[in-house]
């Protein structure tokens, strides 16, 4: 199991690296992912929602991307609650004690798909969420030490040096963990390091010595490199800047606070005539040729985001000048005449009005939910 000093560590990155290794090398290997949480999903072939890491991790490995690489996906509606997803498929919206005390239903769902995979791989590379350090998170634990002492697993725990304070990131985590998960921690990988080597030795020498755990890997920063993010937003172009043609298409996408599968635009990040920018809530948004409203976990507070940033008079005036706008899922709703919630299908009951570029109205019911939840390449009817 790899687990991880801070979020965005590298697990994601280093379950697909040996996925692809031990593939390479003939074993029938699988990623697993216990429990996640973000707002980027995939349909697997079984027709349930998944992870994107946990999708992208099986492409490596060479298999079918099904809801048993990830049981439990956790996708947040709001900062209180979120949307619990069990075997690729919705049981419940719930606030954060609400799940606590779900937790013991959602481990047996964790290893009944566990047990599924180890009848049928020879090898299965775990990812954790988060840190296992998270004290506050501990009491029924099924994403990082709970699940690897449930199933006997040993540990590698990774870290991120770009973000600075490594040693400290390594040292304080296992500070924080029982003696019995200090024991099942094999070892340390050191992520995204540029620069000589030599002069990180004497750290690692003494981190070896202080834990008396081996330093496993040290694995470079990867400039270009774009996977699949579980969560987080790279603003980093994926395509060097001296590649770009002088003539490029300026595409701009609001980061907004709900924003759901931002995993679309990463082709467009990485062709080298096109210009992406993601514009968050501080950033007046700039000129542009196209504007690609994204798709929301939450569509009508979204929008009122949207509204109280000035963006409605924006996109009006980028349109008199000839730009274009594109909208994906809720935003394409968002550009409707209204967006109707009657039954609080996504928070509370009301009506919210459109930006009024589209003929549509919407109107979110649990029925259509449902129904989109049992086939999900239809998804909402607007």
């Amino acid at each position: 199991m790899v687990q991880g000093t801070t979020s965005d560590a590298g697990k994601s990155t280093l379950v697909a690296g040996l996925c692809r290794v031990l593939r390479r090398r003939g074993v029938r290997v699988a990623p697993f992912k216990p429990q996640n949480m973000a707002l980027n999903s995939a349909v697997g072939i079984d027709g349930g929602e998944l992870g994107r890491a946990q999708a992208l991790q099986a492409q490596a490995a060479g298999i079918p991307p099904t809801v048993d690489l990830n049981p439990v996906l956790l996708k947040p509606s709001t900062d209180e609650h979120c949307q619990v997803i069990v075997h690729g498929r919705v049981v419940a919206e719930m606030g954060a004690w609400g799940y606590h005390d779900y937790k013991r239903i959602a481990r047996e769902a964790v290893l009944t798909s566990h047990e599924r995979l180890r009848r049928e791989f020879e090898v299965i590379v775990v990812e954790g969420a988060g840190s296992p350090a998270e004290i506050n998170l501990r009491e029924g634990d099924i994403a990082n030490m709970g699940f690897a002492e449930a199933v006997d697993c040993p540990v590698v725990l990774i870290a991120d040096i770009d973000r600075g304070g490594v040693f400290a990131h390594i040292v304080g985590t296992l500070a924080l963990l029982s003696e019995s998960e200090r024991n099942r921690v094999r070892g340390f990988v050191i992520n995204r390091f540029r620069g000589d080597r030599s002069l990180l030795q004497p750290g690692l020498d003494w981190l070896e010595r202080h834990t008396g755990k081996p330093v496993l890997g040290l694995l470079p920063y990867l400039h270009g490199l774009h996977l699949d993010a579980e969560d987080g937003i790279s603003r980093e172009s994926a395509a060097p800047a001296a590649a770009r043609s002088a003539e490029t298409l300026r595409v701009v996408v609001p980061v907004l606070p709900r924003i759901s599968n931002h995993t679309d635009f990463e082709p467009l990040a990485g062709h080298p005539q096109i210009e992406l920018h993601y514009i968050d809530a501080a950033t007046p948004p700039p000129a542009a040729d196209l504007v690609i409203l994204p798709g929301s976990k939450s569509v009508r507070a979204d929008l009122e985001w949207l509204r109280a940033r000035g963006w409605p008079a924006y996109l009006t005036r980028h349109l008199r000048y000839g730009g274009k706008v594109l909208g994906i899922c809720g935003g394409m709703q968002m550009l409707g005449s209204a967006i109707a919630d009657p039954e609080g299908v996504e928070g509370a009951a009301g009506q919210t009005p459109g930006l009024r570029h589209l003929d549509l109205t919407t109107a979110l019911t649990f029925a259509q939910f449902i129904e989109g939840l049992t086939f999900p390449f239809r998804g909402l009817q607007s």
